[in-house]
């Protein structure tokens, strides 16, 4: 409670008129506040944010996208059992994957090789700590899987088990609002991930103009939230940002540029939490929101003008945030 409490004193209620840079205490990396215990949720919390979307722990073997992240874990500790050369080891691969690096051959013929995208290095190396250091979740049918395939007859994931640690402490409204972004994220790019793998980014972006809402709507359900995607250059005009979340979406936009340190804004207007985070473009996106002919298919740019006349979420490059998370829940901690 204490940690909580610490977060939400630090931030300052913004209004319409003032800039959020002037009246919001945005915590930075290197800030004194950032404790043991909250540099090990972030390790987590950038473990479920960056790599779950593909290496989902929960998804039934004959349907994941990727190994899990566990499989990865065990395949590098074999080469690395040192800490920092573990993390060097996955930074390496990360940074660029190529062919030549891959230790995981099995796993490259099945699922391809690791797509390119945009990684911020001390993120991937806080991952890679993370697990080299705790035992993280294993799907169901992995253990069977590695003894088979890998000759380890008596497999055991090593690392310092959790022992409940995160549930020592009331999750603090910050935290609430990267879950229930982070786990709307999850949901709708494991979704976009299978129908690019199966169908195509035209399947992809057919599949989103007829769930993208559904889906959302049933996870705002879930956390019992109000949770909304919005963008200064939507494609859908029900997605269009307000004045406020304008100034945020160009906030977050002059910290992605400077390559700046920032977290999620959060404010508190008469007992009800907003929350606010960057959605940033990756390889994935540029599928339906980069250049036309360069990086979105003939057929995808025809199906866009047809269901999105006035479209404008076009033209992206990777690491451009192209909107926001707005997410409003009651605060619970301050009834």
């Amino acid at each position: 409670m204490k940690n909580a409490l610490l977060i939400l004193s630090i931030i300052l209620i913004s209004s319409c008129q003032d800039s959020p840079s002037s009246k919001i205490k945005v915590l930075t990396e290197n800030e004194s506040e950032y404790n043991t215990q909250e540099t090990l949720n972030e390790g987590k919390e950038l473990l479920e944010a960056k790599c779950y979307i593909c290496h989902n722990p929960k998804s039934d073997e004959n349907n994941v996208l990727a190994p899990p992240m566990v499989a990865i874990k065990a395949r590098y500790l074999r080469d690395h059992s040192a800490k920092e050369s573990f993390a060097d080891a996955i930074w390496n691969f990360v940074e660029k994957p190529t062919n030549e690096k891959v230790k995981m051959k099995g796993a490259v013929n099945r699922f391809g090789l690791m797509p390119y995208q945009s990684f911020n290095e001390n993120e991937i190396r806080k991952i890679s700590d993370y697990i080299f250091d705790y035992q993280i979740e294993e799907p169901s049918w992995f253990k069977e899987h590695w003894e088979q395939n890998h000759g380890d007859k008596n497999y055991h994931q090593k690392g310092k088990r959790m022992n409940g640690v995160f549930n020592t402490i009331e999750p603090s409204p910050m935290e609430k609002g990267k879950l229930y972004a982070q786990s709307t994220q999850k949901v709708l790019g494991k979704n976009l991930m299978l129908n690019i793998q199966k169908n195509g980014a035209l399947g992809a972006v057919e599949f989103c103009n007829e769930n993208a809402y559904p889906l959302t709507d049933s996870m705002a359900i879930v956390h019992h939230a109000k949770i909304k995607r919005v963008s200064d250059k939507p494609r859908n005009q029900n997605n269009k940002a307000s004045k406020k979340e304008l100034e945020y979406i160009a906030y977050f936009k002059s910290k992605i540029n400077n390559n700046e340190s920032y977290e999620p804004i959060l404010t508190n207007e008469n007992g009800i939490i907003n929350f606010y985070s960057p959605i940033v473009t990756n390889t994935m996106c540029l599928n339906c929101h980069g250049v036309p002919k360069t990086n979105i298919d003939t057929k995808v740019t025809q199906f866009l003008n047809d269901k999105y006349p006035y479209d404008e979420a076009i033209g992206y490059k990777e690491n451009e945030v192209r909107g926001i998370w707005s997410i409003s829940f009651k605060d619970e901690q301050n009834k």
